[in-house]
């Protein structure tokens, strides 16, 4: 396939991907077309998840393969995946990225939705990307040399301090969300959240059960106004569970029962300290709760 034909495909990937988000953005659609998946994903043929039957070969390397909504392996042996288009597309749609915005991408894998946000922030903007896993930001670090706004760190990112930030968007399930993401979220700064409980990952693809993911993970979008935060349930998801920080034992437990009453699409604030007394809560962590009023 010639580069010209290549980047005919991209493009009808790209509205291919929006038109399956339900999102309609020109923007987003071009950083879609304009960011090579394949620079992200090693050399092909490539492995394709599917949930009920694991992971199958792509027939052979012609990246062409790569431009379906399709999840990819980046680790297969692991479980750990270039997640799927249309997911991170009505996702950052959410987050609202504006040109000049520094954006801090939390459990990047290898790059590419980094990439993708770098070019919706322009070059006035920056991107932080944050991997814990060596393996993967090793490669991450190697795919983003040629996008000059954004820079990979590998570190724990729910346990390290990170500059001011517009837009936090985390790509691995926690029980809560770190003191460091809230403390860095400027004055309308967003954050994109998946709080999942131990349940929502599958051990296998044959272990999965949709019923069961879709009451046991939650993608919120938080955004901060003064010392108050804003909450909205976007959509349930099954993610891969965050390392380090980020999750919790007794955090898991309390966010495991509130998932499993339901109530998410009520949740409306964020609030930081204890509840009062007899006062209604759907979530309480430690030093946070999340409210319905």
């Amino acid at each position: 396939m010639t580069p010209l034909e290549l980047s005919i495909v991209r493009r009808a990937y790209a509205k291919h991907v929006l038109a399956t988000a339900g999102v309609s953005d020109l923007r987003l659609e071009g950083a879609f077309a304009e960011v090579k998946r394949e620079d992200f994903l090693g050399t092909g043929p490539w492995q394709m998840l599917r949930l009920t039957r694991g992971y199958g070969a792509t027939p052979d390397d012609d990246p062409v393969y790569l431009y379906m909504d399709q999840v990819v392996g980046l680790v297969p042996a692991r479980r750990i995946n270039n997640g799927q288009p249309s997911l991170h597309a009505m996702l950052i749609a959410a987050a609202r990225i504006a040109e000049g915005e520094h954006i801090v991408h939390v459990g990047a894998g290898t790059g590419y939705y980094s990439a993708i946000m770098a070019q919706l922030a322009g070059a006035a903007g920056r991107v932080t990307a944050i991997e814990c896993d060596p393996e993967l930001a090793a490669r991450a670090r190697e795919c983003l040399r040629t996008c000059p706004t954004a820079t990979l760190l590998q570190t724990d990112g729910a346990a390290t301090p990170i500059d001011s930030a517009d837009v936090i968007y985390v790509n691995a399930g926690v029980t809560h969300p770190a003191n460091v993401w809230l403390d860095a979220l400027r004055e309308g700064g967003r954050l994109i959240i998946p709080l999942t409980a131990d349940a929502n990952f599958p051990t296998a693809p044959a272990a999965f059960d949709m019923a069961k993911a879709m009451r046991s993970g939650v993608y919120f979008l938080i955004q901060r106004r003064g010392e108050t935060f804003e909450v909205r349930g976007l959509l349930p998801t099954m993610i891969i569970p965050a390392q380090g920080a980020a999750r919790d034992a007794e955090s898991e437990a309390a966010l495991a029962a509130a998932l499993e009453k339901g109530g998410w699409n009520r949740v409306t604030r964020l609030v930081r300290g204890d509840p009062a007394q007899g006062a209604p809560y759907w979530l309480q962590g430690r030093g946070w709760y999340l409210s319905c009023d």
